[in-house]
């Protein structure tokens, strides 16, 4: 995503401060992630100073200087040398140790060893190969006439200098790197306008949140359906912010922070993006794993970074995406603490609500699971309100439905509102994944419109996976048909069950067949008779592969996973045993690693436990029995279904209904006694984990699947 440039107008008031001189002052800086203009200072961006300039050319200088002989082109000592002195063409010599230099009377002709074309020269230096040979020039150049010849010598000045003193060159070679390492670091540094805001350290420690830019994609609260409640509480937010006169009239603030609360896909980051739309104050967003590091201390550093940021632009709002990841008890799960998360939670509590409250900077945040949040984050002062985001009903699922598919082009046949009634427990998101796996499908047949079957197929695919292309033998086939027709006709025969919606034994995703089931409403409390019905509705394929090979398979695995599950929390949880009574016993199901307990705790004694698998045993020996039971009382209809699960692979109520007769119980249902609040909840939740697991494994080898429902 680009980094949008800070909104001005109306919507943005802080960003249009400025500093005089046409450029974005301290509202420019409401970016995050935004990188510091061209990377030079508040200075004015000016160049290398003058004072480091001059010192780098007197360095240069210095160095070039103290090569004595940069002029001079050295020469053979034999024969070239001596042959000039022969010739009396030396006008000037001068001694440095074994080493001279000097100039000719006139420029000659010298090539260097190796090449082939010389040049003239007039000043040269030359190495003496001895002292003695140093001696015997010396003497031959002051002499008057030239011994071997005769004839007379002109006058050569001869000169002598101490060896030159290289400790300068020695120590400007030593500095020289010291000094361009210095004059590097302090580049880079004066990019910086202080430690912690650009330069070497600003894009570790800098917070990376980044500011909604309403031009590019603005979502609204039209767009967001099926939420109407959680929608009532951060219009509210938006509206104070745009008028707080309104509300200050009687004496009431803003609240300081608001928690989304939520199963995954249930619309918390969509309702989150709409209030930046809507807002007309800056929106910050950031994710909770992005404060994390490996080093204990830059998360905190983040937090004071975005925070700082954040009042340069307030009033705005500050959105924290999976704050459970920064956010989780403190000192709890296996190993304790964790320090650079303890130290960053312990920052956001402090900016949220500390020493220094701040007023104008409301904090959202959204997080699956509110379990594991420290409480000194959840206490009113931090986040004063807890909005609940769930999965919509059908009235919800019908306006999100509606949203999905304005601009997907429906037959004449498809009705929004019976896809509504059949996608009970499905969330937002799931309902958008069905609308466009149904787009997708209608695309490969070359449709132009969408039709009633490509949301019917696009619906298996969600739940079931996709289809298997797979040829699997006759007997696991048979195997599977009197499988599922089992668990349909225990639920067919059974008022209190949920009606069967699809019965199918086409292997899709990892199970080999499966039946479905819609309720006929919305539910929120179960009772014990209708938890008794699922349980022997479970249990019925189980029941039919006894009752039809007198034998057991490794299907019926997830089967009595989930049966014995709830009839665990009949138990334990909702006091539907007469020899345990109406008490609740913890059952933690919690990792060690997930900031929680590191151990389960255990609440009952070592005579309770051995009562309580004793009736989760009883009720489900019973559940079993009763399935048992009812399928060979009908087993006609049971052979029935299964040859015609075997001819077909597909049956639907209509085709049920054709072959044994109208389903038990559809004009009168049978009146329980309902569970209480805590228990329709937790009922209602395993229901959806039952749905939400229709893809899983059915067994271990290569038997007949497991019953999946679908239920609300």
């Amino acid at each position: 995503m680009e980094n949008p440039r800070p909104a001005s107008g109306k919507d943005s008031p802080a960003s249009e401060k400025s500093d005089g001189n046409g450029s974005p002052g301290r509202g420019s800086r409401s970016d995050f992630s935004k990188a510091e203009g061209n990377g030079s200072s508040s200075g004015g961006g000016s160049s290398t100073p003058s004072w480091l300039l001059i010192v780098l050319i007197l360095v240069i200088v210095f160095i070039v200087l103290n090569n004595p002989f940069k002029a001079e082109t050295m020469v053979d000592f034999h024969p070239w040398f001596t042959q000039q002195v022969a010739e009396d063409n030396v006008k000037s010599l001068v001694i440095q140790g074994t080493k001279a230099r000097g100039q000719l009377r006139k420029p000659t002709n010298f090539t260097p060893p190796g090449q082939g074309v010389g040049r003239e020269i007039d000043k040269f230096s030359v190495y003496f190969p001895t002292e003695d040979d140093q001696k015997e020039i010396v003497k031959r150049l002051q002499q008057d006439r030239d011994p071997l010849t005769g004839k007379e010598r002109q006058f050569v000045r001869i000169e002598g200098e101490a060896p030159p003193d290289r400790s300068g060159l020695m120590w400007a070679t030593l500095l020289l790197p010291i000094l361009l390492m210095v004059l590097i670091v302090w580049f880079m540094m004066r990019r910086a306008r202080d430690q912690f805001d650009g330069g070497i350290l600003g894009s570790f420690v800098k917070s990376p949140a980044k500011r909604h830019d309403k031009s590019k994609q603005r979502t609204t609260f039209d767009e967001v359906a099926g939420l109407e409640s959680a929608k009532y509480e951060l219009q509210e937010i938006v509206e104070f912010l745009k008028n707080p006169e309104k509300f200050a009239r009687l004496g009431g603030r803003i609240p300081k922070g608001v928690l989304l609360v939520g199963p995954p896909g249930s619309g918390k980051t969509l309702l989150a993006r709409a209030v930046a739309g809507e807002a007309g104050v800056p929106f910050f967003s950031i994710s909770g794993s992005e404060f994390i590091q490996m080093f204990v201390g830059v998360g905190a550093s983040r937090v004071r970074d975005m925070f700082k940021t954040a009042k340069e632009n307030s009033p705005c709002i500050l959105f924290i995406d999976e704050i459970d990841a920064v956010g989780r008890i403190r000192g709890a799960g296996l190993g304790g603490g964790h320090d650079e998360r303890e130290q960053t939670l312990n920052q956001i509590l402090t900016e949220m609500d500390g020493f220094s409250p701040n007023e104008s900077v409301i904090v959202l945040a959204a997080t699956n699971r509110p379990d594991v949040l420290d409480p000194a984050l959840l206490r009113p002062g931090r986040f004063d309100r807890h909005v609940t985001v769930d999965r919509p009903t059908k009235k919800g699922r019908l306006e999100i439905l509606k949203v999905h598919t304005r601009n997907v082009p429906l037959a004449d046949d498809v009705d929004l509102e019976a896809i509504a009634k059949s996608t009970v427990g499905m969330s937002g998101a799931d309902l958008a994944n069905l609308v466009n796996e149904a787009a997708l499908i209608a695309t490969r047949q070359d449709k132009d419109k969408v039709e009633a079957a490509d949301f019917e197929a696009a619906r298996d695919r969600v739940l079931m996976g996709a289809r298997r292309e797979e040829v699997i033998t006759e007997k696991d086939k048979r195997m599977t048909a009197y499988h599922e027709a089992g668990h349909a006709l225990v639920a067919w025969l059974t008022p209190q069950a949920d009606p069967v919606s699809k019965v199918t034994i086409i292997p899709r995703g990892r199970s080999l067949g499966t039946t479905q089931f819609i309720p006929e409403e919305d539910k929120v409390s179960y009772s014990e008779s209708e938890i008794h019905a699922r349980l022997a509705m479970t249990l019925g394929g189980r029941a039919a592969e006894k009752l039809v090979y007198n034998d057991l398979t490794a299907g019926a695995a997830n089967d009595l996973k989930q049966a014995t599950r709830l009839a665990r929390m009949m138990v334990t949880q909702w006091g539907m045993s007469d020899r345990i009574g109406p008490v609740f016993f913890q059952s933690s199901e919690e990792h060690p690693f997930l900031g929680r307990e590191m151990s389960e705790i255990r609440d009952h004694s070592e005579a309770t436990a051995r009562v309580i698998d004793e009736e989760i045993a009883r009720i489900l020996r019973a559940a079993d029995e009763h399935a048992y039971s009812l399928l060979s009382t009908h087993r006609n209809e049971l052979e029935k279904l299964a040859e015609a699960l075997i001819e077909r692979e597909v049956l639907s109520v209509k085709d049920i209904e054709e072959l044994i007769g109208p389903r038990a119980g559809d004009k009168e249902k049978a009146v329980s006694t309902s569970t209480n609040g805590q228990t329709s909840r937790a009922s209602a939740g395993y229901v959806d984990g039952e749905a939400r697991t229709a893809a899983a494994p059915a067994s271990t080898g290569d038997g007949p699947p497991s019953h999946h429902g679908e239920g609300g």
